[in-house]
């Protein structure tokens, strides 16, 4: 074989960093080392993997061709070490998850995994789907689990739940005790929402189409447990998933309004990089969360 998995672990590494200095920082090398291994692998097969954009390396279209193929290689190694190393067939994994989803759901599902593999540990990394996409497209996550819907080349997007958002306000609002709102209330009253980007503003939009650009949006904010203070607080509307109102709702503190043809229905989906190796660890992952959340 005529490169190391080392030289693989420069390369992306330094894919990742843009950077030598960083990446061997990361990888506890001195710079000259990983500057040796990146240069042996390219003069190894005569190649140039990066563009030299002044301090910064930028993945060129080999490089970013043979990435996708060193991480995956990369990652049977660490599998294969730490079957080796602990006798198990599935290991740690970085997962990213948008917020409901994150504050919600996740905890559960990573407390099951780790008492079915002892000494496996899971990362959980909270944001919106847009930056949960681009961490998945980098590497930088095994797999994500998104509110949003999102189409890309380079990402298998699977369907996993469905979920619905509701309208609420605070239980003295003046809308409280109506029956139904009508299309005047909802682009007169002030709404409280999630940011551009998230999954649930995402959903929230499509079903508002026809009077998006006349609704009055007062605040957005990046976390549901704000938008529920901000909400019973009387500043407003807001609409999040009923995952996350279902206690609020059951305590009093803020109560549904119903809205007529608006479909606030969604699906949560996962998303993977199609080139990603799918270890015992990504596999057994999916078959919990089909199991505690289908």
């Amino acid at each position: 074989m005529r490169f190391s998995l080392r030289q693989l672990q420069v390369f992306v590494t330094t894919a990742h960093f843009e950077n030598v200095s960083k990446a061997a920082e990361y990888l506890s090398m001195s710079q000259s080392a990983a500057s040796g291994a990146l240069s042996e692998l390219e003069q190894q097969f005569n190649i140039q993997l990066f563009d030299r954009v002044g301090k910064k390396l930028k993945l060129n279209e080999l490089g970013r061709g043979l990435r996708p193929k060193a991480e995956s290689l990369l990652a049977q190694a660490d599998e294969l070490e730490l079957a080796m190393a602990q006798h198990s067939d599935a290991g740690d994994l970085k997962v990213g998850a948008t917020l409901t989803i994150g504050n919600y759901l996740c905890v559960g599902i990573m407390a099951k995994y780790m008492a079915m593999q002892p000494g496996a540990q899971v990362s959980l990394n909270v944001a919106n789907t847009s930056q949960i996409m681009h961490s998945v497209l980098n590497f930088d996550l095994d797999i994500g689990m998104i509110e949003g819907e999102l189409n890309h080349s380079d990402l298998e997007v699977t369907p996993w739940c469905d979920d619905e958002l509701s309208v609420f306000c605070a239980p003295d609002h003046p809308l409280a005790k109506r029956k139904r709102l009508s299309e005047k209330d909802l682009v007169t009253v002030p709404w409280i929402l999630r940011e551009q980007g998230s999954g649930t503003r995402q959903t929230f939009d499509r079903a508002m189409h026809g009077i998006l650009p006349e609704l009055n949006v007062l605040l957005e904010l990046q976390h549901t447990e704000a938008i529920k203070r901000a909400v019973e607080a009387g500043l407003g509307i807001g609409c999040l998933s009923n995952i996350a109102l279902g206690e609020a709702f059951r305590r009093g503190s803020l109560v549904p309004l119903k809205v007529v043809g608006r479909d606030l229905k969604r699906q949560f989906y996962f998303i993977v990089h199609r080139q990603k190796y799918r270890g015992a660890g990504l596999v057994r992952w999916f078959d919990l969360c089909q199991e505690l959340h289908h």
